[in-house]
């Protein structure tokens, strides 16, 4: 009897030795360090909103109970904070960068200066906000929709450096010919909205619908603006049902709509999260599993609802995916796509 009881024993302690070990480094990995969030995007944006939420949230669901702090690097329409996120944040878990979808496909359909990081070789936590972009004009503006943009001049108000204001409005001159007139003299989406209530600025484009819901509510309440189009690989039910066109039926042939797929995978990635090359596959699966969880989390919904964000996450793996799968895109299809979005 005793006999058999020392074998059952010893099972027991052998499976215990095979559970113990990964239970043991998601528990205590993460106990008493600080994960930083270097978010690259101005503060008080929408993507500075979005990351400090998570940023307020996401330690309750890492084991161990680290503690978050965030700061801001802009600059270079996000290039700078993806830059510094490739080449200098710690490579052990313990630093996050929330990027801008310009910045992580920048590599791929902009300009040079987004050489400095390949957006292939981070490893994608997740995305907590999948959506679709818009371009629109004040109610006062001649131009009131995508078929009055095709004939007559728009003077559409940009940021000076890269970022989606400037390289949508340049791809719906450069894919479908409308008669967009870009004015680049703003800082950001937010300085563009400001001078669009002051009347100084006319419309926008790559603003998400989802921003302007919860920046803007009283400029679609009042029906102050005119939204032109629907830019997403996939309609928006809600602007559908307004009668808001998506851009596919006003590209002409099959090159430049291949073109504009690769550019319009960006919202794919429009709160994105990620972790620097060289990471360990450990951190990166705790950190994946942590987001998504509070991506179902009530009272990070709650909070998200206060702060008139929207939430719809995708996961680490699917961005990871699609990365891939925009990369292996063919030579001519992605130099068309750099094309396009040139001012």
């Amino acid at each position: 009897m005793s006999g058999r009881l020392n074998c059952i024993g010893a099972v027991l302690f052998s499976l215990l030795l095979i559970v113990a070990p990964q239970r043991g480094f998601a528990d205590e990995y993460y106990a008493g360090k600080t994960i930083e969030m270097l978010i690259g995007a101005d503060v008080g944006g929408s993507y500075d909103i979005y990351a400090r939420l998570v940023a307020r949230h996401l330690p309750r669901f890492v084991p161990g109970g680290p503690i978050m702090v965030a700061r801001s690097v802009p600059g270079g329409g996000g290039a700078i904070g993806a830059a510094h996120a490739f080449t200098k944040m710690a490579k052990d878990g313990t630093a996050i960068g929330a990027l801008m979808p310009g910045a992580i496909l920048g590599g791929l359909v902009g300009e040079k200066v987004s050489s400095l990081f390949d957006p292939m070789l981070f490893n994608f936590i997740g995305t907590a906000d999948r959506g679709t972009r818009v371009c629109l004009t004040r109610t006062s503006a001649p131009v009131k929709s995508y078929e009055d943009a095709l004939r007559q001049p728009a003077v559409m108000a940009t940021s000076q450096a890269r970022g989606a204001s400037r390289d949508y409005a340049a791809l719906h001159r450069n894919a479908t010919g409308t008669k967009f007139v870009l004015n680049s003299a703003y800082e950001d989406a937010v300085e563009i909205m400001d001078a669009m209530d002051r009347s100084e600025a006319t419309g926008l484009c790559g603003l998400d619908y989802a921003t302007l819901k919860a920046r803007k509510p009283e400029w679609l309440r009042d029906g102050r603006v005119n939204i032109l189009v629907q830019d997403a690989l996939k309609p928006e039910p809600e602007l559908t049902a307004m009668g808001v066109p998506t851009i596919w039926p006003f590209i002409s042939n099959d090159f430049d709509r291949r073109a504009v797929e690769v550019v319009l995978s960006q919202p794919l990635f429009n709160r994105a999260y990620v972790l620097p090359p060289g990471v360990p596959d450990e951190p990166v699966a705790i950190l994946r599993k942590a987001f998504m969880a509070l991506m179902e989390d009530p009272l990070f919904l709650a909070d998200a609802a206060m702060a008139r964000v929207s939430i719809s996450p995708g996961t680490g793996e699917e961005l990871q995916e699609a990365i891939t799968r925009i990369c292996a895109s063919p030579k001519d299809v992605m130099m068309r796509a750099k094309q396009i979005v040139q001012p």
